[in-house]
């Protein structure tokens, strides 16, 4: 059974890959790259820089669900774990971060069954906070839908969530929650300011943006928990590509899909290099 998801996800990620693929090519001339300025450039290596520095955040959650699960560690060497195996997860397969994660903790002298609970815990919160964030594009889908009542009820889900953990579950464990919560808003910020630079001319109006945020997390969401997707590669693309249908033309919003996926990927490899130079320190 668990052979067959994974050659779903995988299917899954191929499928949403030709799909992009096609659309590039029928869109092709209306993709401007040369419009990009250096500005432009600047901008986006900040944005990268940024997304970066956000995983941090998923470091430090994962440190309090291992705590949760009564294994304790330092903030540097869960920065040093997570770091120098987040580029892993772009090998096919979507799950060879969470086994370098794994060798990694065992081989300093962590429990496996400690380890190997904290990563299902950060897989289930963090799919709960991706559906909360998914609140926030829901007059995206639903156009009747008023933007105050999505802020509304995201505000109002992260808020239970976050106090139920604490009531039922552990401080640490609503603590990660509110970790993750911050990767997720400055993931959904980093896209929006791709989209920004590919469409100068959409609605920039708050309320758009912040819906634009949530359908970012939500296709994040999407190609985190398919099985066989690097990375959600081809996923979240096709799936955001179909969110995003009239916030501008589809080859602005092609161009901003392509500009955050390099960003993202950039960004990756900047906390995978901080991940190994703590690494290299500690030795």
């Amino acid at each position: 059974m668990k052979r067959l998801l994974h050659w779903a996800g995988g299917a899954l990620a191929i499928i949403g890959g030709v799909f992009v693929v096609l659309r590039l090519r029928q869109h092709a001339a209306g993709i401007d790259f040369e419009r990009l300025t250096g500005a432009h450039l600047a901008v986006l290596v900040l944005l990268a820089m940024v997304y970066g520095g956000a995983n941090t955040f998923l470091a430090l959650a994962w440190r309090n669900l291992l705590a949760f699960c009564r294994e304790t560690t330092t903030r540097r060497w869960a920065i040093y774990a997570y770091g120098s195996s987040q580029l892993a997860k772009y090998i096919p397969g979507n799950i060879f971060q969470f086994a370098g994660r794994l060798a990694i903790g065992m081989a300093d002298g962590y429990g496996g069954w400690a380890l190997a609970r904290s990563t299902l815990w950060e897989l289930g919160l963090i799919s709960v906070a991706g559906a909360i964030y998914g609140c926030l594009a829901l007059n995206l889908v639903f156009k009747d839908i008023p933007t105050f009542a999505s802020l509304l009820a995201f505000a109002l889900a992260l808020a239970a969530a976050i106090a139920l953990s604490a009531r039922f579950l552990s401080r640490h464990v609503a603590i990660a929650l509110g970790e993750q919560a911050l990767f997720l808003a400055l993931s959904g910020a980093v896209f929006v300011g791709c989209l920004v630079i590919a469409a100068p001319e959409i609605d920039a109006a708050p309320g758009r943006l912040v819906a634009v945020a949530g359908a970012f997390v939500l296709s994040w969401l999407v190609g985190l928990v398919t099985p066989g997707a690097p990375a959600g590669l081809g996923v979240r693309e096709a799936v955001l590509l179909v969110l995003l249908a009239g916030i501008g033309t589809e080859p602005e919003v092609l161009l901003a899909v392509l500009l955050g996926r390099i960003v993202n990927v950039v960004g990756d490899a900047l906390f995978f290099g901080v991940g190994t130079a703590l690494g290299r320190m500690r030795k």
